[in-house]
């Protein structure tokens, strides 16, 4: 089941958001700083142990201050021009993040939506990507059952729902 929700992800009681980190897992700006802001200190000092994530794989951590159980990193790409591998590379973010959901038994996942902000992946690309992503690895895994698209403004959250 997948749900599209505008709301903020710091706040859902789910069992692991993804954070759209960059490639230190350090924090930084958007939805990445807001996470770090909101789960503490900890989740840094856990992020400087993992040592880094190269775009498009992930790495999960506890979820400290915040009400999830777990946060899933992924590394989404910088959008140049769409011929240097981003279509894939942004694929493979949502992917690697759904299979450590599966791998560690998460039920509900959070997603933003990766790459379009700072990293200026086109909007309606990259909810294409996601979307079918989803779609196609809930299909054919039990794990997770419900995914939220965690839209950041009025015009991703229409987006995705006209899409989905």
């Amino acid at each position: 089941m997948i749900e599209i929700i505008k709301t903020d992800i710091t706040k859902l009681e789910v069992d692991a958001i993804v954070n759209a980190a960059n490639q230190s897992l350090l924090g930084g700006g958007g939805v990445d700083g807001a996470i770090h802001k909101a789960a503490g200190k900890s989740l840094l000092e856990e992020c400087k142990k993992i040592g880094g994530c190269p775009t498009g794989e992930a790495r999960i951590t506890g979820a400290y201050n915040l009400p999830a159980k777990h946060v899933i990193h992924t590394v989404g790409p910088v959008y140049k021009d769409g011929k240097r591998g981003e279509a894939a590379l942004l694929k493979s973010a949502y992917l690697s993040s759904l299979k450590l959901a599966t791998l560690n038994g998460i039920e509900s996942l959070a997603f933003p939506n990766i790459s379009t902000g700072v990293y200026a992946y086109p909007l309606r690309e990259a909810a294409i990507i996601a979307i079918t992503t989803v779609k196609d690895y809930m299909q054919k895994n039990e794990l997770p059952s419900k995914v939220y698209f965690v839209c950041f403004n009025k015009a991703n959250f229409y987006l995705y729902n006209q899409l989905i």
